[in-house]
């Protein structure tokens, strides 16, 4: 530790996040983009592809809790370490999978998405974990946004270039790129990331500013041998407002999962693009995504240190940013390709503002819990990652079209809407009770009690 020195490693910290969420999320968008040429090469139906788009989602959701627990257990850097490694491993393998026979070909992808999404779970409740350790609670709301906006950015640098290795090269080369570029990342995280305290270039006085206003540097102190409680999750579950924010993440991810998974086929077979345009089109949504989630945050966090709730600055954001992502619907009725993108592009810009849920996390989660709070947030709304492409597919299928299914992504923004105005009501620390150690008490932030913060 640095003893006078000035310094601002947390925004190192937090470049880290950015650059392992957007190839996390590069990984997720690897079967979408191969996905034309995937069921062309390997003969599927819509139906078909639409499993192996949800195989990584079963697997992600199922991981969540033991990975939140893991990551209590065992501290954010090296589970997160491991879980970037195999996840990128699975995704190397998919690169060998057209040379096997139709059938063992679809049951070999399935279950290779199957194990990235496995291995992808604890990367959120990670992140979420390392905001709340590194930034204080005015910082957090931008600091979430802009892990969360690396999503947007993921498409828009790689949907270019995995198009442009589809159509050169064939699908199979997407999964070895990538593959490889995680593997190498994985090594540079351990080099890189610590705790707070045993960061080797934080100064005293970045320690102390963090540590003064809000931020968990003790996260990952050792406890015992013991992990987290599986009690805690009844208490979580007991909240309403928890409640209100699950149903409204889950909804977000369902428009999240129809960029990630359907839109570039629908660029393709309903649009009449090539792979190679299409690529490049999937990327100009994402860019003004990417750009509204940062927005989100900002807003958000201007508008707390303006004075007013955390509820209300949480919720503007949200409320607004998601009726702006109905907007999707409208490609319904327009056949120019240039008013297409653009409808599609507001609705990114708009679900981009709305996506503040790990804002909330961070926020809220007791330290002791704050894995497992996370991974039961992410469980919720990654349901969304089964659903959204079975359905999708069901729906082209029955129909013939995507015209239902823009419907059916435009409707969950709207519950989304609904979930937070009715269900959620003021938001507030969740306090562990009865046996549970009782979490420190945090500054309080512009005059608003730190157990009323969202």
């Amino acid at each position: 530790m640095q003893a006078t020195k000035k310094t601002h490693v947390r925004y190192l910290i937090l470049f880290m996040l950015f650059l392992v969420t957007t190839i996390n999320y590069a990984d997720r968008a690897t079967i979408a983009i191969a996905g034309s040429s995937l069921q062309k090469d390997l003969g599927i139906d819509a139906v078909t592809l639409g499993y192996i788009f949800s195989a990584f989602g079963w697997a992600y959701v199922a991981g969540q809790i033991p990975g939140g627990w893991l990551l209590d257990r065992f501290g954010s850097k090296n589970v997160y370490a491991f879980s970037i490694f195999t996840w990128s491993l699975f995704t190397l393998l998919q690169g060998f999978v057209g040379g096997l026979p139709v059938a063992w070909a679809v049951v070999t992808l399935f279950t290779l998405r199957f194990l990235v999404g496995f291995a992808e779970a604890p990367s959120f409740p990670g992140n979420a974990r390392i905001v709340a350790a590194w930034f204080p609670t005015q910082e957090r709301g931008t600091a979430s946004a802009i892990f969360n906006s690396a999503q947007y950015f993921a498409t828009a640098l790689f949907a270019p270039i995995m198009g442009w290795i589809v159509f050169s090269f064939g699908w199979e080369h997407v999964f070895v790129v990538m593959g490889v570029l995680g593997i190498i990342f994985s090594m540079v995280w351990l080099k890189t990331i610590y705790n707070p305290r045993q960061h080797p270039r934080i100064s005293q006085s970045e320690l102390e500013h963090i540590e003064q206003n809000g931020g968990l540097v003790d996260m990952d102190q050792k406890r015992g041998n013991a992990g987290p409680k599986w009690g805690y999750i009844k208490q979580l579950l007991t909240s309403r407002m928890l409640l209100g924010v699950y149903l409204g993440q889950y909804c977000i991810n369902a428009i999240t999962y129809f960029f990630l998974t359907w839109f570039p086929v629908y660029l393709v077979q309903e649009r009449g693009m090539t792979i190679l345009k299409a690529g490049f089109i999937a990327s100009l949504p994402a860019v003004c995504g990417f750009i509204g989630g940062v927005l989100g945050g900002v807003i958000s966090d201007w508008l707390l240190r303006r004075g007013n709730s955390l509820t209300f600055s949480r919720k503007l954001p949200i409320v607004c940013g998601l009726l702006l992502s109905t907007t999707m619907v409208f490609c319904n009725y327009v056949d120019a390709e240039w008013m297409v993108v653009g409808f599609m592009t507001l609705a990114f810009f708009g679900k981009g503002i709305g996506a503040l849920g790990w804002a909330v996390v961070a926020d809220t989660s007791p330290k002791q819990i704050a894995g497992l709070s996370g991974g039961l947030f992410n469980t919720f709304g990654n349901i969304a990652s089964i659903t959204t492409p079975i359905v999708i597919g069901y729906i082209i299928s029955a129909t013939g079209s995507f015209k239902w299914a823009l419907v059916y992504v435009g409707a969950n923004a709207l519950v989304a809407v609904f979930s937070y105005l009715v269900i959620v009501g003021p938001i507030k620390r969740i306090e562990l009770r009865d046996d549970a150690p009782k979490p420190q008490a945090e500054p309080a932030a512009n005059g608003e009690l730190a157990s009323s913060r969202h």
